[in-house]
């Protein structure tokens, strides 16, 4: 099971925290998330209940367009290009061209899961 790790973190921790690895003073754990959220509040837009189910139709049904992809989900095509874009920006969608050539692009969705490493007090949790 491939499984992406996301982590809440203010700008400012994930400012510090990639300022002490770029001095070498930290070092990423095997463990920690790979993606990170400024806010729980961004995460629940971004991993939203509609959304969720978007990945999954993505996965499952591995539509070979974006016009695909509307049609599957109902969806907007200009408002599904968004959101995916979003995604992407976080990791949780990835885009290729299409296989045959043409100019469709492609989503996929390369985890099987998502796990979230909530500290419980600010500031606490990205710092190593």
């Amino acid at each position: 099971m491939k499984a992406l790790r996301v982590g809440i973190a203010s700008y400012e921790d994930m400012k510090a925290r990639t300022m002490a690895i770029a001095r070498g003073t930290l070092r990423p754990k095997a463990g920690d998330p790979k993606v990170w959220f400024p806010s729980t509040e961004s995460l629940a837009r971004v991993l939203s209940a509609k959304n969720r189910t978007l990945l999954a139709t993505i996965r499952e049904a591995q539509p070979q367009s974006l016009a695909g992809l509307a049609l599957l989900t109902g969806r907007q095509k200009s408002n599904l290009s968004r959101t995916l874009k979003t995604m992407a920006r976080y990791g949780l969608v990835e885009f290729s061209p299409a296989k045959d050539g043409g100019r469709a692009v492609v989503a996929s969705v390369p985890w099987d899961r998502i796990t979230v490493d909530l500290p419980l007090l600010p500031g606490v949790g990205g710092q190593g």
